[in-house]
């Protein structure tokens, strides 16, 4: 009774969602309200010139969804609204004086996601409040920055699902860092690393790994080429020479941009993190080459050398932790043996550009990452001028009359996610145990006397007047399945009212949360209920 697809990735939010959507809502608008917020909406439909403007027609993550009116003028779904904000101050005649100010919404985002899976978690139009501050420079900002942090905890906090705030890849979005906040669970898409040492957490979009030589006392051998009847993989590999995965340089052509090769290797035994090769190569799209394109290039799959083709190349780091690796020779079946980076190859670019793993030490402070997944729920940038630069008359007058572009920051929470997250972290096997917080009621009052029955219609109007929120269900179904209703809705408080209990003066009280049912009088559940 709480959701219904519609179409895949868009649902039906039904009365009890609503109400606690509600409450989500309220919780999030006072914490904006406290910090300075200022509470806005923009249109759905964004003209698409706005994001032409900043480039962004092709360059975001997701497909943008667009429309055209019967005048023949294109407009963008929203699926975020950087845009937008910043029409709309920008013919505003701001001063140094009026910053910093926060402008923050309630809106429908879209986005075409190819998969849309996991209920609320992945859809294709959700509910987001973003947030966009403005500020003289980056000074300022950085401390408004420190402080919505703080912010951002204490509202999933009040939510009841703390989350992790874990730094993160601003990808699309632009400027130079960002935080996500992350509450952990198996169902979510979120992989972040976490150590011992200075307990920071950090999403795997932009970990990275000291890599130890992996055998620093073996002497560099000349290079030799010899017949290898393997198979194409790296486990084939492993099997044929008999030596560990790292001993490999696993080598793989990406097509950047639909048209641009490029050669990226690494060690055998590591992954590559495609997020990172994205954001090294300050590419749009890219995606492995086909078994034609690699022999368009003179090689061929599972044999190709990082020594001699001659299109742009990523390393990463890894290459220079293995003494003499061993590599295809770019003909099936061929190797060439006691490879050397630095000797044997260069790459135009050596970078981080693999997928950390569990046990690896941090660059940060050395110590061993654990690995955890979780929903992220909401997220922080930094966007600097990237916004302001770009769009014309983007800018505030300074104290010495000239005009400056804004510095900004922006601050979004996942509604719709965070109210599946709540049901993620709070449930049982008989069904929802909402925090009261967000419950779509305070009480579920359980009536198992005739409907209309004087004394439970006066009760419900009783436990109205105390200022609570009540679920009455009075159906002519048989109690078990009044009670199992109970549980599976997950209402806080559940009172049972009967023909036995108005006889002995009492009611009878269950905390969802608990199996103990308590017999208590009016006054001691007006009390309990209110204290």
């Amino acid at each position: 009774g709480y959701l219904r697809e519609s179409t895949s990735g868009r649902y039906f939010l039904l009365p009890l969602a609503m109400r606690v959507r509600d409450k989500i809502c309220a919780i999030i608008d006072v914490a904006m309200q406290d910090c300075g917020g200022q509470k806005m909406v923009s249109p759905s439909l964004h003209p698409l010139e706005l994001w032409e403007e900043t480039g962004r027609t092709d360059d975001v993550a997701f497909e943008l969804m667009t429309v055209h009116d019967r005048r023949g003028r294109s407009f963008a779904l929203g699926g975020t609204a950087e845009e937008m904000i910043v029409d709309a101050v920008r013919f505003s005649s701001v001063s140094y004086r009026e910053l910093p100010f926060m402008l923050y919404q309630f809106s429908t985002k879209f986005r075409d996601e190819l998969r849309a899976r996991g209920g609320l978690l992945r859809t294709r139009e959700f509910l987001m409040k973003d947030g966009y501050s403005f500020h003289q420079a980056e000074a300022d900002f950085t401390e408004y920055y420190e402080r919505m942090k703080d912010v951002y905890g204490a509202i999933f906090e009040a939510l009841s699902i703390p989350a992790h705030c874990v730094a993160a890849d601003n990808g699309y979005m632009g400027g130079e860092y960002c935080h996500e906040f992350i509450v952990d669970a198996e169902c979510g898409e979120s992989d972040y690393a976490v150590t011992d040492g200075s307990g920071q957490a950090v999403h795997l979009d932009v970990a990275g790994a000291q890599y130890a030589h992996c055998n620093p006392d073996e002497e560099p051998r000349d290079c030799c080429v010899q017949d290898a009847p393997r198979g194409i993989s790296i486990e084939a590999g492993v099997t044929f020479y008999g030596q560990p995965a790292w001993r490999q340089i696993k080598t793989i052509i990406y097509i950047v941009d639909d048209d641009t090769p490029v050669l990226v290797a690494l060690r055998g035994d590591r992954t590559i993190h495609e997020g990172k090769l994205t954001r090294v190569l300050k590419a749009r799209t890219l995606r492995t080459a086909s078994v034609e394109e690699v022999e368009e290039l003179g090689s061929v799959v599972g044999f190709v050398s990082p020594l001699n083709l001659s299109c742009k190349s990523v390393g990463d780091v890894s290459l220079q932790s293995v003494t003499n690796f061993y590599t295809g020779a770019d003909v099936f079946q061929r190797d060439i043996l006691n490879v050397n980076y630095g000797r044997d190859f260069e790459v135009d670019i050596l970078a981080d550009i693999a997928l950390v793993e569990e046990g690896d030490l941090s660059t940060d402070d050395g110590h061993p990452y654990q690995l955890r997944r979780g929903i992220e729920v909401g997220n922080i940038f930094q966007l600097g001028t990237h916004y302001s630069e770009k769009m014309s008359n983007a800018h505030y007058v300074n104290d010495q009359g000239k005009t400056v572009p804004y510095y900004m920051g922006c601050y979004g929470i996942g509604v719709d996610r965070v109210l599946a997250s709540i049901a993620e972290l709070h449930h049982d096997e008989q069904g929802l145990i909402w925090p009261e917080a967000v419950a779509p009621f305070d009480v579920h009052l359980v009536s198992l006397c005739a409907p209309g029955t004087e004394e439970a219609e006066t009760l419900y109007r009783d436990l109205q007047d105390l200022g609570l929120e009540v679920l009455f269900d009075d159906r002519k179904v048989s109690p078990g399945v009044k009670f199992a209703d109970a549980d599976l809705l997950g209402i806080p408080h559940r009172i049972l009212i009967s023909s036995k209990t108005i006889q002995a003066g009492t009611l009878e009280y269950k905390r969802r949360t608990e199996s103990e049912r308590q017999q208590l009088t009016f006054a001691d559940l007006q009390s309990l209920l209110q204290g």
